[in-house]
């Protein structure tokens, strides 16, 4: 006898993939064409360069990125957001690897200079932890680097406790670099932010 699934297949793609807004006034929706240039220019930044080791070349990949965000949300894989204040991109969060059967998925996520410091990706997190754990999911989970100190910060607020770190996990432009394991479950407490 096999155990149920957390979310049953097909439930999340029955719909378009939602958009949310947090408490703090943020908008996260998925990602349109109008936004390659502000994606594509985001990794122009050094910190994002350094943390985020894919970068597109161009606005076209942007753009087939883009669609493979949209392919993911329809077979139900994960999912990309634009994270938008006043209408203007401030930032990127993902929730991908879903494993339905579980209720497990991971977060990634990059915030640009000019919103940094201002409660932008804890504020994300917790907006799409509530969809997901109200969707069925279980466990979320995200890493960062030992280094990345504004990302364990960001995490820790978002009520993402630290598990423990994963050695040698990860590739960056300086080398292999050890990660921090953070995970946040339906029990949890949801900090404000």
């Amino acid at each position: 006898m096999s155990l149920p699934p957390s979310i049953l297949p097909g439930t999340l793609a029955a719909y378009p993939q939602p958009e949310l807004t947090t408490p703090t006034g943020l908008t996260l929706r998925p990602w349109e064409a109008a936004d390659a240039p502000a994606f594509l220019s985001a990794y122009d930044d050094p910190a994002i360069q350094q943390w985020h080791p894919r970068h597109p070349a161009s606005e076209a990949q942007v753009l087939e990125w883009f669609a493979l965000y949209r392919t993911n949300w329809t077979h139900e894989r994960g999912a990309s957001w634009a994270i938008t204040r006043t209408g203007e991109v401030v930032g990127r969060i993902a929730l991908g690897n879903f494993d339905l059967h579980a209720g497990i998925a991971g977060f990634a996520y990059w915030v640009l200079p000019v919103a940094r410091g201002t409660g932008v990706a804890p504020s994300a997190l917790s907006g799409v932890s509530t969809w997901a754990f109200a969707s069925g999911f279980e466990r979320l989970h995200l890493s960062h680097s030992t280094r990345n100190t504004p990302s364990c910060r960001a995490a820790t607020k978002a009520g993402f406790p630290l598990e423990g770190t994963k050695r040698n996990e990860a590739p960056h432009a300086d080398g292999r670099h050890d990660m921090h394991l953070h995970a946040r479950i339906p029990s949890d407490s949801n900090p404000a932010v």
